[in-house]
């Protein structure tokens, strides 16, 4: 099934993770990004289109401000992107230049992404340069972004270009050899799992956190950048990218590193948008009813399952729907505020308009605007 999915790749997005752009060192790997150059190249030859989510720009900058390990404040990392974005494009401009590859940079919030309108300009953009054969850099763009409109790491983001972009494949690029059934930075005898048809909780609880002096991520966010691209109906390949040529190597039929198969059941791009990109804004705790319908019939949810609602939210905000025994199994677009939701609930659709003197829809959240987790 592996080689299947390979051989009909057509579209691709490659993560480059700081490690392995700075060949564990504190410059820029110069000798890696024109090996990735040479690498997309030939991938190009076969048709294959490649869009390229780079970290990088806060380790190539912060030496200028010659800070040791990661910069310590918001300040000052936002300072390293700004002085570390242009040479890390220029070392990129340098290297693909000399194969006639024309890139364009694009950097990205997740507010971006969160916006509907914008998120549809964003794809639009990246297809736009594809369609002229221009390679997209992305990056996030850190000389603005704070927590509260950070996406949290490049592989989140890899994993909303991913389904932004409509990509077969996501390849995360990293510095080990893929998904090991323990970390194999602490154990020599770890071994390595080279397929994953489904991620399972027990995965996820063993991933570990970055060790990295550079990066912002580890196996965790790796594993969930997977499961999301797994959701667009993309595979993912987690590989060891300090390795000489293995993007061609694995797309020529090399078993090497951990390949995740796609999901079945992908969800539409609306509704991987609401479920990975919209950020919860509120709670909608529903009765043990509501809560089966939701789940075995893709219902909309109605005033009627509604047992309580939390947080103070607007029309239109994204909410988490929690079960009867507190867990969160969906995410949907409400179409009336927490206020409105509070009078409502526990009551009939054909009261709505008693109740508020006016109404918008019979649902809370429509069935097309809800997402199972």
């Amino acid at each position: 099934m592996r080689d299947k999915i390979l051989k009909n790749v057509k579209r691709i997005v490659i993560k480059i993770g700081s490690r392995v752009l700075t060949g564990n060192k504190h410059d820029l790997d110069k000798s890696f990004i024109e090996s990735l150059a040479r690498q997309t190249a030939e991938l190009r030859k076969k048709v294959i289109e490649v869009i390229i989510v780079t970290s990088g720009a806060v380790a190539a900058g912060k030496e200028a401000l010659k800070l040791s390990g990661q910069p310590k404040t918001i300040p000052q990392k936002q300072a390293a992107a700004a002085i570390g974005q242009s040479l890390l494009m220029r070392q990129y401009e340098d290297a693909f230049d000399k194969y006639n590859i024309q890139i364009a940079q694009v950097l990205l919030t997740h507010t971006d992404l969160s916006d509907r309108t914008r998120y549809l300009n964003a794809g639009a953009t990246l297809s736009t340069l594809l369609d002229h054969n221009i390679i997209p850099v992305i990056n996030e763009n850190d000389t603005v972004v704070v927590d509260e409109i950070k996406f949290g790491d490049n592989d989140n983001l890899s994993a909303q270009v991913t389904n932004l972009v409509n990509a077969n494949l996501l390849v995360i690029l990293t510095d080990i050899d893929g998904l090991f059934d323990s970390d194999p930075h602490l154990n020599p005898k770890a071994k390595l799992i080279p397929f994953v048809k489904e991620i399972s909780e027990e995965m996820e609880q063993a991933a570990g956190g970055t060790t990295s002096t550079t990066g912002t991520g580890g196996m965790v966010t790796k594993l969930a950048a997977a499961k999301k691209a797994g959701r667009s109906g993309a595979a993912t390949l987690i590989v060891n990218g300090f390795k000489k040529d293995i993007l061609l190597e694995v797309l020529n039929g090399a078993e090497k590193g951990t390949f995740f198969l796609p999901q079945e059941s992908s969800l539409t791009s609306r509704k991987h948008w609401i479920a990975f990109t919209l950020k919860s804004q509120g709670k909608i705790f529903v009765d043990p009813g509501a809560g089966g319908m939701l789940r075995k019939n893709g219902k909309s949810l109605l005033p009627s399952g509604i047992a309580s609602v939390e947080g103070n939210f607007d029309r239109g905000a994204c909410v988490t729907i929690i079960d009867n025994d507190g867990m969160k199994f969906a995410k949907g677009i409400v179409d009336y505020s927490s206020q409105e939701i509070d009078l409502l609930k526990g009551r009939k659709s054909s009261e709505i308009e008693d109740i508020l003197g006016y109404r918008y829809s019979d649902e809370i959240i429509h069935r097309d605007n809800l997402v199972l987790l």
